[in-house]
């Protein structure tokens, strides 16, 4: 992280009186209810964390619409009324990752435990959700200029089904005509601001061969033997990125994940199956590089004498990148130090639906948002800070005012 802010902005009193409405006790409500509404994914089980979500936005004076993207699998779109001028957008996901083992208690039985909401999703991202809820609250009946969204996606911890159908048929939500100064990802930076962020990708390998006895190996032709060659491809290629690092956001990076091949070790080996993870600088394209790979494997003639090699994406989500002088940046680092906190300017390796909204919808976007995701987040015992999740609806609320009010 670069470009340290340390200073205090001044506030108003309009200001001021906004940040003494976000309720903590709100925000610690809100989040522990969704904590314990499980949105497991893999499972498509956010149906029930979307009704809380919904339930809480309405409570705040927020018109309500949901989209089921698959069954039991909804979008949510809460909207706060403003006038026709441009919005702000606030971006969440109501799925988590599995519990998994080490948890010293039931990971969706929420609690409070010093000063801490500790259960599964607190800091990813559920409280973010709660913080953006409280903000919506906070502003209630002030004269916006532009109206003030919640979208919350589903599937963003694994494929990311909700924000491609967000992208995908943006005429089937009630995103604001009028556009938007700009999108917070509320993913947990700690309260940096992020503003630029990778992306990923998936890329399968699935190479062919021929078996025969391992007795005679010339007789076959050995798929893992042509596996090793294609990850030596890789490994040089990512190598050479490293050399070449952006201040922000380092370089793309290739990990082979998964291997699976053979039918047994008298064999010569007719199959391989490889599973990558490609992480995208913000303008690099998965296909793109899928066919570069392709072409490498020709050039090294590793496709020829009865070996054959497909290779497909299977998942690609896009990176951002937001320019660090862009008034929507600027803006969120003032709102943040006007609630008294510390913020910096700075990259992130992770990836998050952002990057959709940036790339199809023309938005620009960052990610601020509470929480610790090195430390906390997919992790037992998960948990977030009371104190950072009231200091995020501040911030949230301060910022809306200052770019609509």
């Amino acid at each position: 992280m670069t470009d340290a802010v340390t200073e205090t902005v001044a506030r108003t009193d309009r200001e001021r009186a906004v940040c003494e409405r976000v309720d903590a006790a709100q925000i610690v409500a809100v989040t522990t209810a969704l904590v314990e509404a499980p949105s497991v994914n893999p499972g498509g089980t956010e149906g029930e964390a979307v009704a809380v979500l919904r339930a809480a936005a309405e409570r705040v004076g927020a018109t309500v619409e949901v989209r089921e993207v698959a069954p039991g699998r909804p979008n949510l779109v809460a909207t706060l009324p403003g006038g026709d001028g441009p919005g702000v957008m606030f971006l969440g996901h109501s799925d988590v990752v599995p519990p998994g083992p080490g948890w010293t208690d039931d990971p969706f039985a929420a609690r409070v435990s010093d000063g801490r909401i500790v259960g599964r999703g607190s800091t990813d991202m559920k409280g973010g959700l709660a913080a953006i809820v409280a903000a919506m609250d906070a502003l209630r009946g002030e004269n916006l200029s532009g109206p003030v969204q919640l979208v919350c996606t589903v599937d963003e911890e694994e494929h990311g089904i909700g924000v491609r159908d967000l992208v995908g048929g943006p005429d089937a939500y009630p995103l604001h005509p009028g556009g938007y100064a700009g999108c917070v990802v509320a993913e947990p930076t700690a309260m940096e601001t992020v503003i630029a962020c990778r992306g990923a990708s998936y890329i399968e390998i699935e190479i062919r061969g021929r078996a025969a006895h391992s007795g005679r190996p010339a007789d076959g032709r050995n798929a893992i033997d042509a596996a090793t060659k294609v990850i030596d491809i890789i490994r040089a290629d990512h190598d050479a990125m490293q050399a070449d690092l952006d201040p922000l956001l380092g370089a793309g990076t290739w990990n082979v994940g998964t291997i699976t091949g053979g039918q047994g070790i008298s064999a010569v080996a007719p199959n391989c199956s490889i599973g990558i993870d490609r992480r995208l600088m913000p303008d690099e394209d998965a296909d793109a590089i899928a066919e570069n790979l392709r072409a490498e494997v020709r050039r090294h003639g590793i496709d020829s004498d009865g070996i054959e090699v497909d290779i497909a994406v299977t998942m690609s989500m896009p990176g951002f990148r937001t320019a660090p002088d862009h008034p929507f940046v600027r803006a969120a680092v003032d709102a943040v130090t006007a609630v008294g906190a510390h913020t910096s300017i700075g990259g992130w390796t992770a990836a998050c639906d952002g990057g959709f909204v940036s790339r199809d919808l023309g938005v620009d976007c960052i990610v601020l948002g509470p929480g610790d995701i090195t430390g906390q987040a997919h992790q037992p015992d998960e948990s977030v800070a009371v104190d950072d999740l009231v200091t995020a609806a501040r911030a949230y609320a301060v910022l809306a005012l200052r770019l609509l009010g």
